[in-house]
């Protein structure tokens, strides 16, 4: 006969302690207060927005016409001037990622992601600053040489402005601007480029340029494109910088170097909100609505492609 095995014992119950109770209370509580804030954003936005779009130039001063040739030049300008600051700021960053991570010495690389953390960290008032007294100037000679050697161009026709505060200075001091946000994602993403598949690449001939060719930039694809992503979210809002620097006349131009320069909501807002009144308040907020619908949009196709990357990663 078989011995009766005794009964299990009974599974014991970790019982939750008082720290860990309150720790993820307090956590649950603060992420949920970030959904919170969202969505009081939106309605604020909303709401104050829905007189707007039925306003016409008898209700509303700010208005030619009606709400949407209000705001539409101001859209062409804010996109405009975001993707004429990623078409510098993009390679820019990548080659100083790049050679920070695979070329220059260690003292040297750790010495520029230094400087590269700090000049995310200068407040976007003082690059206003700079690039109205300082950058706008110096460019004034480069737009003439363009205007008189390119001016067959449609983007560098039309007369030069003397003062140099054309859209394009602007979308450069926001490429500035944006190329610290940049260059630091790029950066960490060359970094967990695998050792194994580098050294692969040398091992078969390859030179360092084919390396990173070959290995470095196909696994880092799709974080430059969300670090793209992330530092188009900052140049669609920037408000200040632009503000101080474009002579704006919010017009649908493509004309980079002439007085004919679009707007940027941001700035817009920033520079007409002070003497608005009545509906005008509302007309305003209606844009901003625009920007945050445009920005929240672009940040969640960022944060779905560096979701995508990380699912891939894990899948190998």
């Amino acid at each position: 006969m078989t011995a009766p095995t005794a009964e299990a014992p009974a599974r014991a119950v970790a019982k939750k302690r008082a720290g860990d109770i309150w720790f993820s209370g307090t956590a649950l509580f603060a992420g949920s207060m970030i959904v919170v804030t969202l969505a009081a954003v939106a309605i604020f936005l909303i709401v104050q927005s829905l007189p707007a779009f039925s306003a016409t130039s008898e209700t509303a001063s700010l208005l030619k016409a009606d709400f949407w040739s209000y705001v539409l030049p101001l859209l062409f300008g804010t996109i405009w001037a975001a993707f004429l600051a990623l078409l510098v700021a993009v390679p820019l960053s990548i080659g100083i990622a790049l050679f920070i991570t695979h070329y220059a010495p260690r003292r040297l690389a750790q010495t520029l992601g230094y400087i590269v953390d700090l000049l995310a960290a200068v407040p976007s008032v003082v690059f206003g600053l700079w690039g109205i007294l300082v950058f706008a100037p110096a460019l004034v000679p480069t737009y003439s040489w363009l205007n008189e050697y390119l001016g067959w161009i449609p983007f560098f026709s039309g007369q030069v402005l003397n003062s140099g505060r054309t859209i394009l200075t602007a979308a450069l001091v926001l490429a500035v601007m944006v190329v610290p946000i940049i260059t630091a994602i790029c950066r960490e993403i060359f970094l967990q480029t695998p050792r194994l598949h580098e050294e692969a690449a040398l091992a078969l001939g390859a030179t360092r340029w084919e390396m990173i060719r070959m290995a470095v930039l196909p696994f880092g694809r799709s974080g430059i494109v969300s670090a793209s992503m992330l530092g188009l979210g900052r140049a669609l809002g920037e408000t200040m910088a632009v503000a101080m620097v474009l002579s704006a006349t919010n017009v649908v131009s493509l004309q980079l170097l002439t007085s004919q320069n679009p707007s940027t909501i941001a700035a817009n807002i920033a520079l007409t909100f002070p003497e608005a009144y009545k509906l005008n308040i509302n007309v305003l907020i209606a844009t901003g609505l625009i920007l945050f619908i445009v920005t929240f949009a672009v940040n969640a196709v960022a944060r779905w492609i560096v979701g995508r990357r990380k699912e891939f990663s894990g899948a190998n």
